[in-house]
């Protein structure tokens, strides 16, 4: 009776909740957009964790740990329901949801605050900051001593740096932080901050709080940030505050740094001395150039060309003086002269530094000839325009390879190619040159910089032509003044700042202007008058704003070559593309466009078309055929797409998309080989739905097989093809069953796989079976470096012997550095003694929840030798009730650095070896760490291979 009541009454209780709880679904779906991107993300974060072994930032594990509770969070909100018994529900999920998109808009922002780097090499780094090799020069090395003396001094509680740019200050303070990591006075509270030219109170406290791992809780208050971090600094106890290019004076106390407190030092660097004096600081000291000799020494050094003849010295002499015992300069000239051989070139390069000249008003006039010399030598106009587009990020900024060169495509500034592969290989040459040539720095990530001076040198470059107008990462809250719009600018660039609106009546009169970047800005509104000027624009870079609707003045750039709006979560129109024939990139991507974009048809010169957005309907049936150029195609993953369009795309080499089916996957695979390979997928085949990375040129190709979709291909009889330059490959309940590689044979010879993930498969039970006709199908797993198996019940072991002593094949998981083992029940070993051998460069190892493991490393051959992996760093066991026996041998890991045990109270002997060091026995010099977890009586009771192993100091906690 009571369902029948509410039947009959379900369309009024439909009203009262509408009323109640309005647009609950589309707040859902703005919330399902910030979560998409951040996930994405925080993939990116993981990515660059995963290939360079480093450890992050507290500060980004921190943001990390936020990202990863709002995603579960997410993962757990109810279904919406309009039932009547609901409403109530309904409105405390509208609440939550108004609070989760908040959270998620502000963990966005935080990502972008990450401008020094994801990982560490500043505060609470383990290793040197410094990356660059190290001067020792006695001026140098009495500036060093000086610092350090006023350290150590409780009598000095502040210390100003200073010298012009480019003149050592950074690296100066590089070295004392390096240093500092091992000094206990400080026990470790060492704090790095980037302040540069550009700076607001409330972005140096955000900076300074990621540094400390803190939480504001008190909004963008600065009073009460300040108060926040004065006591977070409190419980520190002695620490370091290094504050590197400082411009203007801070007044620290008023940021929250407890500047009088006992204990507590203040480190600046600044080109002005006024600067030291203005805040204060108790000893300054000044970072004056090098002696001749010095200059010479460096500039010989890095040159790297051995000892030169006589007449090439003289002139390297005559380089040296021009620069005035500036390192910058040294370093700058000599890496653009590197490699250069002939006697004549050099006289040559003589003549052209004397005639070298630059005069740009507030800048340091003796070091900007010599950037400028090198800038010249680039010769290759191409090359410059490359280098130069590099000024229109901000200052400071850490920049992708990928991304640059994405751009350098976009932007024509480099020679075309007939394939991508070519052009990415090209890019990479380019920026190659220009870190060579010290125009560009590179950081162990990979990322690229510009030192300061050299990004004011190309800023000075681009005042006359071609012409930038560069306001990047300034904090702007409009646009710049309309006179500063001049009709002969080339490029402009107003990322990274404030700006929420182009308020109507505004329209520069840029008629040359080609490149037009307002990428992350609160930008919500533009006026329509806004492009009508603006005929010449061939790239057009609005990503990651808040726009809602584009202009329709952008129907009329017919010269339109790039139009990115990848990011732009509530973008829901674009107006009709009919006239822009010449657009060549299409970037639609997490925008909440519903249909495919009016004169889509008519993009016949289309190269890239990235459509992933979730609410988008459908591709028309016919669309893809008549985009006969297309290189690269993104389409997500609830469409359907017909693989007949796909197989017409003959220059398609990048694909991001699901599959229906792995018949679908094969058909793929076949009509490639006809044309040209792809260069980068990241496919989906099945219905499972993973988050997609969208960048012009990632470098990644992977598979991911879905829900039961191998189950449905073995009722037909397509074999289980896959590309041979696989790299990433993942399985999730596909239906993965048997012996991975005999159900994918084809990765007997798949050199390039370097990761490969299988979770949640009930039927697989090894990964190889080992046979004495192995060794025929060649070396499978060869490249391998990461294998991650997952909650595999019926999973027995890695392989799975046919034959008694059937060999591994030489070179099977030779470059294997990660293995994760969790939540695999049936398996008791990892791997036996015999093939350890194979594992040396194994450099993680966790074995997690497996209720029948036994040994980690098994004694197959009855020996008890000693097992060797000398590239160890990182080793987890937890929760192992079974597990007896870690191997029998000692264990000899020379570069294990931390180790975490827990949940294995069966084991009675941990085997790690302990070197001897000076006659007594010592922990492995690079451990850090042994994390035990629950029993602390267990760890006591645990035996050493030596007999007096529990006297070592080891540092443990629990």
């Amino acid at each position: 009776m009571v369902d029948k009541v509410l039947e009959l009454g379900a369309p009024i209780f439909q009203n009262i909740v509408a009323r109640l709880c309005p647009n609950l679904e589309e707040k859902r779906k703005t919330l399902q957009k910030n979560i998409r991107l951040l996930k994405n993300r925080k993939e990116d974060v993981d990515e660059e964790l995963r290939h360079s072994g480093k450890k992050r930032k507290r500060e980004v594990e921190y943001w990390m740990n936020n990202v990863e509770n709002i995603i579960k969070e997410f993962e757990t909100l109810e279904p919406i329901s309009s039932r009547f018994y609901h409403v109530f529900k309904r409105q405390k999920l509208a609440e939550q949801l108004e609070r989760m998109i908040e959270e998620a808009t502000e963990l966005r922002v935080e990502r972008r605050d990450f401008p020094s780097g994801l990982f560490l090499e500043v505060n609470e780094s383990v290793g040197p900051l410094s990356l660059t090799s190290q001067r020792n020069g006695q001026a140098f090395q009495q500036n060093l001593d000086d610092v350090w003396t006023s350290l150590m001094d409780d009598g000095i509680l502040s210390i100003g740096i200073y010298g012009m740019g480019g003149v050592g200050k950074t690296t100066l303070a590089m070295r004392v932080h390096d240093k500092l990591l091992n000094e206990p006075t400080f026990s470790g509270h060492v704090y790095w901050v980037t302040v540069s030219q550009e700076f607001s109170i409330d972005k140096l406290q955000t900076d300074i709080a990621q540094a400390l791992k803190l939480n504001f809780s008190c909004g963008s208050d600065e009073k009460k940030r300040a108060a926040q971090l004065f006591q977070e600094f409190k419980k520190r106890g002695r620490f370091v505050l290094i504050l590197d290019d400082v411009w203007k004076r801070i007044d620290v106390e008023k940021i929250g740094v407890p500047f009088e407190r006992d204990g507590c030092k203040l480190v600046i660097t600044s080109r002005s001395e006024e600067i030291c004096l203005y805040m204060c600081c108790k000893k300054i000291i000044k970072v004056n150039t090098l002696s001749k000799q010095e200059a010479l020494d460096l500039f010989l050094k890095t040159l790297d060309c051995g000892e030169p003849s006589l007449e090439v010295k003289e002139i390297c002499k005559n380089m040296v003086n021009k620069c005035g015992g500036l390192p910058l300069a040294l370093i700058t000239l000599a890496g653009s002269m590197r490699g250069v051989n002939d006697i004549h070139e050099w006289r040559d390069a003589s003549e052209r530094l004397k005639e070298s000249r630059m005069r740009q008003a507030g800048m340091e006039i003796e070091v900007f000839p010599i950037l400028l010399y090198s800038y010249q030598r680039l010769r290759d106009t191409r090359l410059q325009h490359c280098f130069l587009y590099c000024s229109l990020y901000p200052e400071d900024f850490r920049i992708s390879r990928e991304e640059l060169i994405g751009h350098f495509v976009l932007e024509e500034l480099m020679e075309r190619r007939l394939n991508l592969k070519a052009e990415v290989d090209q890019g990479h040459a380019i920026l190659n040159q220009l870190v060579r040539a010290c125009l560009l720095e590179s950081d162990s990530y990979g990322k690229l910089k510009m030192h300061d001076l050299v990004r004011e040198m190309a800023i000075g470059i681009t005042k006359d032509k071609p012409r930038y107008m560069v306001k990047a990462g300034l904090h702007l809250k409009e646009l710049p003044e309309e006179q500063k719009w001049t009709e002969d600018l080339d490029k402009v660039s107003l990322m990274d700042n404030s700006i929420e609106e182009i308020s109507p009546g505004t329209s520069p009169k840029c008629p040359s202007l080609s490149t037009l970047i307002l990428r992350e800005n609160p930008l919500r509104l533009i006026a329509d008058c806004f492009f009508t000027q603006m005929c010449g624009l061939r790239t057009l870079d609005l990503s990651e704003t808040e726009i809602e609707s584009l202009p329709n003045s952008i129907s009329d750039l017919v010269k339109l070559n790039a139009l990115v709006l990848i990011g732009c979560l509530f973008l829901v129109s674009v107006p009709s593309l009919e006239k822009l024939k010449e657009l060549r990139y299409l970037g639609l991507s997490f925008t909440s466009i519903k249909e495919v974009t009016q004169g889509m048809e008519s993009l016949t010169n289309l190269k890239c078309l990235s459509l992933l957005c979730d609410g988008l309907k459908m591709i028309p049936t016919g669309t893809l055929r008549r985009h006969t150029h297309l290189q690269q195609l993104e389409w997500p993953d609830h469409l359907d797409v017909p693989m007949e369009e796909v197989e017409t795309l003959k220059q398609l080499q990048v694909l991001t998309c699901r599959l229906n089916s792995v018949h679908d996957l094969n058909r793929l695979i076949n009509s490639r080989r006809i044309f040209k390979p792809l260069y980068f997928y990241h496919i989906t085949v099945g219905s499972q739905v993973i988050e997609k990375e969208t960048e012009i040129y990632f470098p990644r190709k992977l598979l991911h097989f879905g829900e039961d979709v191998l189950k449905e291909s073995s009722l037909d009889t397509d074999e289980n093809k896959l590309s041979e330059d696989i790299k990433n490959l993942y399985f999730s309940r596909s239906g993965l069953s048997g012996c991975l590689l005999d159900e994918f044979p084809t990765l007997s010879s798949a050199r390039n796989l370097k990761e490969c993930t299988i979770e949640r498969e009930d039927k697989i039970e090894c990964i190889m079976r080992l046979e004495e006709e192995q060794q025929s199908r060649g070396v499978p797993f060869q490249s391998l470096e990461r294998l991650d198996l997952t909650e595999l019940p019926n999973l027995i072991g890695l392989f799975k012997w046919e034959a008694v002593a059937a060999p591994l094949p030489h070179g099977t998981f030779s470059c294997l550095r990660w293995l994760r083992i969790r939540g695999c029940h049936k398996i008791k070993k990892v791997f036996p003694q015999s093939l350890v051998h194979n594992f040396h460069n194994l450099e993680y190892l966790d074995v997690q929840d497996c209720a029948q493991m036994e040994e980690i490393i098994e004694d197959d051959e009855n020996e008890g030798v000693d097992i060797t992996l000398p590239r160890l760093k990182s080793f987890y066991l937890k929760n192992l009730p079974q597990v007896k026996s870690i191997c029998k041998g000692k264990m000899l890991c020379d570069s294990i650095e931390n180790i975490t045990l827990g949940g294995i109270k069966n084991i009675k002997e941990f085997p790690l070896y302990l070197p001897l060091l000076d006659g007594q026995l010592s922990p492995p010099s690079r451990l850090a760490l042994i994390h035990v977890i629950g029993d602390k009586e267990w760890w006591k009771s645990l035996e050493w291979p030596h007999h007096n192993a529990k006297n070592v100091k080891v540092k443990t906690r629990k």
